[in-house]
């Protein structure tokens, strides 16, 4: 499973803080493996709500992630406007994906059903453990109570059936768990 889509742009990272007086930041990817974020061009970054090009100078691997100099910033201070911004590419630059995988973002906001129809509410977001990968479901005032439940993705045990036309999600899970 990756992350993916929001529209036709797919979030690939993040750009978490400042690194140095200079114009750099920290970036965080969300690619597997983490190095191919750095395939991807152009990035976009969101500027006034509307994606637009992200220029960088240059990038090299930093820790856990990677350090970017953003072209044409040369200012700690601007540098920092980007700070928590998204990373995202043109969704059709990503390879297609096999039978049964889906990019992270095509599952958050699907409509969790029990196998028994009972309505768990919202996937808002997942997360990685080590283990597995987890679906964190919140309740809304339609599902069965407003619990938020984590959920482990494990396609065929837990995760049943996931329809991406009807925008639902159909798990083997206990709702008193």
């Amino acid at each position: 499973m990756s992350r993916n889509t929001k529209n036709d742009f797919t979030v690939i990272g993040q750009i978490t803080s400042v690194y140095g007086v200079k114009g750099w930041v920290k970036i965080f990817s969300h690619t597997e493996p983490m190095d191919s974020i750095l395939t991807y061009s152009p990035w976009l970054t969101k500027v006034n709500g509307q994606w637009k090009p992200l220029k960088i100078e240059a990038c090299k691997r930093h820790g856990k992630g990677f350090i970017a100099k953003l072209d044409g910033i040369d200012d700690r201070d601007i540098a920092r406007k980007f700070c928590g911004e998204d990373i995202a590419i043109d969704s059709a630059l990503l390879p297609a994906l096999e039978e049964g995988e889906y990019y992270w973002s095509q599952l958050e906001n699907l409509t969790v059903y029990t196998l028994a129809d009972e309505l768990l509410g919202r996937v808002s977001h997942l997360m990685e453990t080590g283990a597995n990968d987890v679906i964190i479901v919140k309740g809304n005032a339609e599902s069965i109570d407003l619990r938020e439940r984590m959920i482990p993705y494990l396609p065929d045990q837990v995760i049943k059936d996931i329809n991406l036309e009807s925008g639902t999600m159909r798990v083997d899970w206990d709702p008193e768990f």
